[in-house]
C-alpha cells in the first residue's frame, strides 16, 4: 500500500444521522429539529422527549458558532491522523443546543468563545464532512 492512509469513514447511511450528511454532500450544515415543538433534537433521533413526538425534520443553520472546547491530540491513536492535531466542539448559533465537533490540523491559537465558522470537506471516497475553522 503506498501512499496516505485513508481516514476512518463515517457511516453516511444511519436512519438517525444520514440526513446530516446528506444535507453535508449538497454543502449544507443542518440540524433535527422536532416538527412538534421545534426543540433541538441532539444527538439526532427520531422520538421528541419534550412532546412524545416522533416527528422531526432536519432545518439548514447558517454555519457559523463559537468554541466550545477543544483539545489537542499529540498521541497517534490513527495513522491517518498526524499528531499533533486539533479536535474541536462548536456550539452553533443558530441552535446553541447543538456542539458540533471538527478537526483542525497541528496546534493553532484558540479562544473559548471566539467565533467558527463550517466548511466542507470531501475525502477520498467522496463523503463530505462540516468541519470548523476560526474566522
Amino acid at each position: 500500500m503506498s501512499g496516505a492512509m485513508q481516514r476512518p469513514q463515517p457511516v453516511t447511511d444511519d436512519r438517525d444521522t444520514g440526513g446530516f450528511f446528506a444535507a453535508a454532500a449538497r454543502g449544507e450544515l443542518v440540524i433535527l429539529r422536532c416538527a412538534g415543538c421545534g426543540r433541538v433534537l441532539h444527538l439526532p433521533r427520531a422520538y421528541c422527549a419534550a412532546c412524545a413526538t416522533w416527528q422531526a425534520a432536519w432545518r439548514p443553520v447558517a454555519g457559523r458558532g463559537r468554541l466550545y472546547s477543544w483539545t489537542v491530540a499529540d498521541h497517534a491513536v490513527h495513522p491517518a491522523f498526524p499528531v499533533p492535531y486539533t479536535v474541536v466542539l462548536v456550539e452553533v448559533d443558530d441552535a446553541p443546543e447543538a456542539r458540533l465537533v471538527g478537526y483542525l490540523p497541528g496546534v493553532p491559537e484558540l479562544q473559548a468563545g471566539q467565533a467558527m465558522e463550517a466548511w466542507f470537506e470531501t475525502l477520498d471516497d467522496g463523503t463530505v464532512l462540516p468541519q470548523w475553522r476560526p474566522v
